[in-house]
């Protein structure tokens, strides 16, 4: 049998204490672009807002990450909840040696195809460049970056969120300590901030597998290509599709509308994005993997009444988050984005992003509780089916409302709103339907 605590019991207490060092650990996640973000400021416009653009690349990168984690969390979850040990180190073993394809897949796209990249992005002359010497330097050094969401899913399916927290805590502080030194110190600009987030990773990547053998029992001889491989990409595709659309969504409006306004938007939309959604999203996200990670473990152990209890006690919860999230947006958006940029235009353009950005805060929260309800029942085809179609409308909206209608950046910023209401109130009902507690993982 496994641990006792495979099949807790459902209280407000259980749930943060799950949620708590959940969002901690997606904020320390995120603090990797927060970082990079303010001690880049010191170099220039160009490679700031080359920062602020590869930020959409690195989550395309995620997606095909994601293909492999995102499975490995809902079958890991149900195999923890059932008692099955075997199948668990299976699921695991499997899904680390599926990232190890995917590095070698991402390296490979990464290091050659830098240039073409970042002027896809819309980037030219010195954004351009430093874009791609960003790129280039993290995709050959990008295998912690990969193996990092299979541990953290394995972990959090398990019910276990503080070896994550510790994990990335170290991470985080040891990229604190090495981004000025080979940006400013060694004299390595943007290409410093890259080797400094992926050697700081790749400490705690060493660490945690370690961690997680031992936790598990797997063992190095395990860690192999196995049937069990169709199980994971066949829940995590369509995760891993749906973060793709996203991630080229906002590609495609870098290209087409946000690049065409100046670097100084997307330096903008760089500290918006990273550093003020990276602080707030962590958050409902955090939430969201401790929902996930009991409603797999509920279902596996056939109790669906507490799945559903579960979605009744953390709706209150993702409801506080997110109207504390509007509030910080509303009066604390000046101050915090000027922490970020010393450019007068640039700082104008990034509060304009955060009192816009306000009003949808809550409605982001109620959208990643549904989602870690549907991705915790492995029920993912419906959150892509809920998110793709409505974030590619973006792409022609935001062009319309920014140069046909004359709203600039601001019209940017109201279409990433409509749409997120529209995503919050589509996975709401599907959860509200109930279906995702009927369905069966194989």
């Amino acid at each position: 049998m496994l641990e006792p605590e495979s099949i807790p019991p459902l209280s407000t207490r259980t749930l943060l204490q799950l949620a708590v060092p959940s969002a901690a650990f997606t904020v320390l996640t995120n603090g990797y672009r927060v970082v990079d973000q303010y001690f880049i400021q010191g170099v220039s416009t160009a490679s700031q807002a080359a920062i602020g653009s590869s930020v959409f690349v690195l989550i395309f990168f995620f997606a095909t990450f994601e293909l492999v984690a995102a499975g490995t969390g809902p079958l890991v979850a149900r195999a923890t909840g059932a008692g099955d040990t075997e199948r668990r180190q299976r699921v695991i073993g499997t899904s680390l040696a599926g990232a190890l394809v995917v590095t070698v897949v991402v390296m490979t796209a990464g290091v050659l195809g830098a240039e073409l990249i970042a002027s896809s992005l819309g980037l030219s002359g010195d954004a351009a460049s430093e874009c791609a010497r960003y790129l280039r330097t993290l995709s050959w050094t990008i295998l912690p970056l990969v193996l990092t969401p299979v541990i953290d899913q394995s972990f959090l399916a398990m019910g276990n969120a503080r070896t994550p927290m510790l994990l990335h805590g170290i991470s985080l502080a040891l990229n604190i300590v090495l981004t000025p030194l080979l940006i400013h110190g060694a004299g390595l600009g943007i290409v410093g901030a890259a080797l400094a987030s992926n050697g700081s990773r790749a400490c705690a990547t060493g660490l945690g597998l370690v961690f997680l053998f031992r936790i598990t029992g797997v063992s190095p001889r395990q860690v192999r290509i196995t049937p069990e491989l169709r199980s994971v990409l066949r829940v995590g595709a369509p995760m891993a599709l749906g973060v793709a659309a996203y991630a080229g969504v906002y590609w495609a409006m870098l290209r087409t509308s946000i690049s065409p306004l100046g670097p100084e938007i997307n330096a903008a939309l760089g500290i918006g994005f990273s550093a003020l959604e990276g602080i707030t999203w962590p958050i409902f996200h955090g939430l969201s993997i401790a929902v996930a990670s009991l409603v797999g473990r509920y279902l596996g152990a056939g109790r669906r009444e507490l799945a559903f209890a579960t979605v009744r006690l953390a709706l209150p919860v993702a409801t506080i988050a997110g109207s504390i999230a509007n509030l910080v947006f509303w009066f604390g958006g000046e101050w915090l984005t000027g922490l970020f940029t010393q450019d007068p235009a640039v700082h104008f353009a990034a509060t304009q992003y955060a009192v816009v950005l306000a009003f949808s805060q809550l409605f982001v929260s109620w959208e990643s509780l549904a989602e870690g309800v549907l991705a915790g029942a492995g029920d993912t085809r419906t959150v892509f089916l809920y998110s793709a179609p409505i974030n590619a409308m973006r792409i022609p909206l935001a062009w319309i409302v920014a140069f046909p209608l004359g709203f600039g950046a601001p019209g940017i910023w109201w279409i990433l709103n409509l749409t997120s209401f529209a995503k919050a109130l589509g996975k709401g009902y599907a959860v509200w339907r109930g279906r995702w507690a009927t369905l069966t993982l194989s």
